[in-house]
């Protein structure tokens, strides 16, 4: 008997991602985004990348300096430059915040990584709910 063998992993890893429907009030939170890592410069790629295109370009990134390691002012993501901040605020860190100049502000909830997919799944459902 021959087995077949195993299928091989993507190159790029789903993007773990849940958008709230957007709506003409303001949010608390827009969604959730659950990365792989704290590595900023190895997860906020793909992040920006699977957002919508209606975002236009994110060209600033704030995470919690507490929980985020350090990382460079900026970095190159898809030939544009995005500025990196990391705010020490107390209030929110497993919060994201991405702007883009004409577009908007969305803040989104960060499931930490090491985060098991039973916990996971329905704190992204809640931020990404029609609910407030």
């Amino acid at each position: 008997m021959t087995t077949a063998p195993p299928s091989p992993l993507p190159s790029h890893p789903v993007l773990r991602l849940r958008l709230a429907p957007r709506s003409g009030m303001p949010r608390p939170i827009d969604g959730a985004w659950w990365p792989r890592s704290y590595d900023l410069l190895a997860e906020l790629p793909s992040l920006l990348s699977g957002l919508p295109r209606a975002w236009g370009h994110v060209t600033s990134v704030t995470v919690n300096g507490a929980t985020w390691p350090a990382a460079p002012g900026r970095m190159l993501v898809s030939n544009q430059v995005v500025r990196l901040h990391r705010a020490l605020a107390a209030s929110a860190p497993h919060t994201v915040v991405l702007l883009a100049p004409g577009r908007g502000r969305w803040d989104l909830l960060v499931v930490p990584p090491d985060t098991t997919e039973e916990a996971a799944a329905p704190l992204m459902a809640a931020a990404a709910s029609d609910q407030e």
